[in-house]
């Protein structure tokens, strides 16, 4: 899949995403800091959420309607929703501003409404959000746009993840990625079941990744060496300005030092390869070879006391010893001189 200039494959660089989600804190301001932010900490795409509390819930005190086991405990939906929402009149200036500093930027809708409003802004690919992968009349409008999908798994049984897979199928749509995700907040790392990333891509023949919601970057580290090539992580100016989200936020300095160690660990994964690099090559100046450790007079036979395999390398090959073993020289070999075929007799 391509979104914006940025190419997803299997060869390709892990597309990095930070999440602004809550962390505007009712700020523009705060909100365009914090996208010039998460280009300084060397993310490749800003995300944001589009939806206000009465798009995705209603105005209920009802039992249903309040939160329980999660940090956000006592709270009624409606209200968390109210408080954490990105304002629509925000979007085409943190579009610009994410322009602006060569970010890309896209969003998760949630409801029909944001899909259109999205699509005016000329989005470059949509973001399912983990509790919205059941909702197959949603990612089949997306995926009825042609661009690329992303879907977090949060909350998915694997009928879940064909449903959504097959909802944008039928609409001619394979640009799909999934990600694993924990949807939990924050995330226990012994949930979080990297191996995963490596199953998704094999059994559902997508593109593979992360939303991250565990404290730190082991699991993005994980994620990136099983195969990951999108990484998600909630991105915040500072947590001490609170919100919703802030608790299992990466700040500037933690989201820059993962980004670091996800890159460190593609160039470490590499790709099979036999051939020796030059430096590896020069490395064999330390290998083991044949050398002469005793003075050899003319006609007098190698044996395993005067001929013996040691460092360096720039003698015979060990796998030779058995060959001259027995046999005369043809002339006088001082010790510390290389052995070679060409002095045997």
């Amino acid at each position: 899949m391509k979104i914006g200039t940025f190419e997803i494959n299997q060869d390709s660089p892990v597309f990095i995403i930070a999440e602004l989600s809550a962390n505007h804190n009712g700020s523009l301001e705060t909100a365009i800091a914090t996208i010039r932010a998460a280009k300084r900490a060397g993310a490749d795409c800003i995300k944001l959420q589009t939806y206000t509390a009465d798009t995705i819930t209603i105005d209920s005190r009802m039992d249903d309607f309040r939160i329980g086991g999660t940090i956000w405990d006592g709270q009624y939906l409606h209200d968390l929703y109210q408080e954490a929402y990105t304002p629509w009149e925000w979007h085409a200036e943190l579009f610009r501003v994410a322009e602006e500093e060569g970010l890309i930027c896209f969003s998760s809708p949630f409801d029909p409404t944001a899909v259109e409003f999205l699509e005016n802004l000329n989005v470059p690919a949509y973001k399912i959000a983990s509790f919205e992968i059941t909702d197959i009349p949603l990612i089949e409008l997306v995926a009825s746009k042609g661009k690329p999908v992303i879907i977090s798994t949060g909350i998915a049984t694997e009928e879940d993840i064909e449903l959504a897979l097959d909802a944008c199928r039928r609409q001619g749509n394979d640009q799909i990625a999934l990600l694993k995700c924990t949807s939990s907040y924050p995330a226990p790392i012994a949930e979080a079941n990297m191996t995963m990333i490596k199953d998704f891509r094999e059994r559902f023949n997508v593109i593979s990744g992360l939303s991250d919601h565990t404290i730190g970057s082991t699991v993005p580290i994980v994620a990136t060496v099983l195969g990951a090539k999108i990484i998600e992580k909630h991105f915040i100016l500072d947590r001490s300005i609170g919100g919703p989200d802030a608790s299992f936020s990466m700040n500037e300095a933690e989201f820059s030092e993962m980004v670091k160690s996800v890159r460190e660990a593609e160039q470490a994964v590499g790709k099979v390869d036999y051939q020796l690099t030059e430096k590896q090559a020069k490395g064999k100046d330390f290998s083991r070879s044949l050398y002469v450790v005793q003075d050899i007079a003319a006609g007098e036979n190698v044996t395993t006391a005067n001929v013996r395999s040691i460092r360096p390398g720039f003698g015979l090959h060990p796998k030779h010893l058995k060959d001259i073993i027995g046999k005369p020289v043809k002339e006088d070999i001082k010790r510390g001189s290389r052995m070679s075929m060409d002095k045997m007799a």
